[in-house]
């Protein structure tokens, strides 16, 4: 046995390999270009630390990015038709289903959990965008009704973050219905006399924006999100003209008084917490 090439080379060999680099470690800002470091990107909670560019964020972890501590608890959903038209496209509607799960490890594009914001009781139903566009059929109604009887029952303020393409056509008048229906759930909240916040994230667009969202007590949205119902081609094409820049970004939308404040991720959880802090606050008893 030759100990220089049965052992000594090998260690060598070891100690100067190439080392795997995961493909993770850094990500490329859509907006500015520049490259960030994971660890940096998830500590600025997907903001860009040169541009300010707001990343698009999934439902779990927009959760944990607004709890207290990460710490919240999910509730389980109403289970509904998986497919009651029978839909197929390119694809059968199942098997679209069945991708979208498998990707987000999520039954359908929203989740509703409670917890603590700054220490105070909340119910929060977040969108998903990933699953197909964040579309709105069946389950995504039930989610939002099952959130209000929940912030009902806790007596705890409802929040909802939407992100979303609008109804899901392959559930037809199915998914047009959930209009009517999440309304019936923003007034079940407002006639238990709790707050409804709605937080607007890029982009909500269609029938999600036409119906539970533009009823909120207060109109938070994150910077440059897309917020609207046609798309700005068909509406140059239908009125022929020329849009305004910026037009159906968060900022625009601001300044003609249909959003009532434009925040930043960074400083969401904070904005929040005030502003349950404020619409909850009993009346005082009337001077004897």
């Amino acid at each position: 046995m030759n100990w220089l090439t049965e052992f000594v080379r090998p260690k060598i060999r070891t100690l100067f390999a190439r080392r795997e680099v995961p493909d993770n470690l850094w990500h490329q800002c859509p907006a500015c270009q520049q490259m960030i470091f994971h660890r940096d990107m998830l500590a600025n909670l997907r903001v860009c630390p040169h541009c300010g560019h707001h990343m698009r964020v999934g439902a779990v972890e927009r959760l944990a990015f607004t709890f207290d501590e990460g710490s919240y608890t999910r509730i389980e959903l109403p289970k509904v038709t998986a497919d009651p038209l029978r839909f197929r496209d390119t694809k059968r509607y199942t098997d679209r289903l069945k991708e979208a799960r498998d990707k987000t490890h999520l039954d359908d594009a929203i989740v509703v959990a409670h917890g603590r914001i700054d220490s105070q009781q909340a119910v929060v139903a977040a969108m998903e965008f990933e699953f197909i566009g964040g579309s709105m059929g069946a389950a995504v109604g039930e989610g939002l009704l099952s959130a209000a009887r929940l912030a009902v029952l806790q007596e705890a303020p409802l929040i909802a973050f939407t992100a979303s393409g609008g109804a899901r056509m392959m559930e037809g008048m199915i998914s047009l219905m959930q209009m009517p229906r999440t309304v019936i759930a923003t007034r079940i909240v407002k006639e238990a006399g709790l707050p409804y916040i709605v937080v607007f994230t890029d982009p909500t667009t269609g029938g999600v924006t036409a119906s539970f969202p533009m009823l909120g007590d207060v109109h938070i949205a994150e910077p440059a999100a897309l917020i609207g119902f046609a798309g700005a081609r068909v509406i140059e094409q239908t009125v022929r003209e020329k849009l305004p820049d910026g037009f159906q970004r968060a900022e625009y939308l601001h300044e003609h008084g249909i959003i009532d404040m434009v925040v930043k991720r960074t400083e969401l959880k904070a904005t929040l917490a005030r502003l349950i802090s404020l619409l909850r606050v009993k009346e005082l008893p009337a001077a004897a």
